[in-house]
């Protein structure tokens, strides 16, 4: 797959930084549409140490957010002034979880567009691994003014 945006470009679109920036590279975009990216998931995520020690199985909930991750790329793209806003989580529906998540495993995170406006957000997301549905669903968020939301 080809790299459409790498993870230097993805940290200046997205404040995260490790050990909480949950994408490593975007492969394909389509402005206000959709996106996918990718996350490599290694053994030394450090929430492996604790989800769960001889077990190891990437939270659900991190999966999730690696989705939103991936759909506030494609909403701060469209922003002039995205290096003053943050984008939030303010909602998710029909979260589903299908399969777990390994060490090792190749996250393809698609997240597609249902609303995108200079405040609001709508996307559907699907995580899969060899193709396969591990998780999914409906991503709400608010684009805030960083200094106002940050001193909220």
């Amino acid at each position: 797959m080809e790299t459409v945006l790498d993870a230097r470009a993805i940290q200046e679109l997205l404040p995260h930084r490790y050990p909480f920036l949950l994408v490593d590279r975007i492969v394909e975009l389509v402005p206000r549409e959709r996106i996918v990216g990718i996350k490599q998931v290694s053994m030394g995520e450090p929430f492996f140490q604790g989800h769960f020690p001889g077990a190891p199985v990437m939270p659900g909930v991190l999966v999730i957010e690696a989705l939103a991750q991936v759909g506030a790329i494609l909403a701060l793209r469209e922003i002039a002034d995205r290096d003053q806003k943050l984008v939030l989580f303010s909602g998710i529906n029909n979260a589903r979880f299908r399969r777990p998540v390994f060490p090792g495993d190749t996250l393809i995170l698609e997240v597609t567009a249902l609303r995108v406006g200079s405040r609001v957000q709508r996307m559907r997301g699907e995580a899969k691994v060899d193709g396969k549905l591990v998780a999914e669903a409906e991503i709400m968020s608010v684009v805030a003014d960083r200094d106002s939301a940050l001193n909220a």
